[in-house]
């Protein structure tokens, strides 16, 4: 729950701005949420809201950032503490997995941004995230194959897609049965068999 933020620093205030659209999106279809909402639930007027954004194509942006960021950042510290190509695999699935458990309106706005005919400021930022994740993902895949952990026929490409498609179909049967905790739930055993489909049987 955004807690009250009528006397916070303005960069504070920023960050409560975003925590309520994405709790609001939890709530909500995100192309639904006003800016009316988004004060209300921070416990301000609009015109205290636009005094720190300038428009809600603004806030949306602010949102993406912090996504993206909060994200990737998450991913790099799992890949990193994990021994091995195919262990970072796993804690890089099981990182992204927890952070939608925790903000579960997240996927809910990179889907509605996604779904944009027009090029926005936000839409731009989502597919800049989703490269990013990809690079991630085609290293270790690399490296798995190169140290022999994964098959030496695997077709990086597909294993990506799927690692990927993986975790959105997860997200999609969680969102549909309104469990964010059912993601959570069937991740390890899910990976479990991603992980039988591209290892190394040497």
């Amino acid at each position: 729950m955004v807690t009250q933020s009528k006397h916070l620093p303005a960069e504070e205030r920023r960050t409560v701005t975003v925590e309520a659209v994405i709790e609001l999106a939890a709530e909500q279809n995100p192309n639904d949420i006003t800016t009316s909402a988004i004060a209300a639930r921070m416990g301000l007027t609009q015109g205290a809201l636009f005094r720190h954004f300038p428009s809600k194509a603004a806030i949306l942006q602010a949102v993406m950032e912090w996504v993206a960021e909060r994200l990737l950042t998450r991913l790099d510290k799992a890949i990193q503490e994990a021994p091995s190509p195919l262990a970072s695999l796993e804690a890089m699935f099981m990182a992204h997995v927890l952070f939608v458990a925790e903000h579960p309106g997240v996927p809910r706005i990179l889907f509605g941004e996604l779904q944009h005919s027009e090029k926005t400021a936000s839409k731009m930022m989502v597919q800049a995230l989703i490269k990013h994740y990809g690079e991630r993902l085609h290293r270790l895949l690399k490296e798995g194959k190169i140290l022999k952990e994964l098959d030496a026929d695997l077709d990086i490409e597909a294993a990506a897609t799927l690692f990927i498609g993986t975790i959105q179909g997860l997200i999609m049967q969680s969102l549909l049965a309104g469990d964010v905790d059912h993601i959570r739930r069937d991740a390890p055993r899910v990976f479990n068999i991603y992980r039988r489909g591209i290892r190394s049987m040497q």
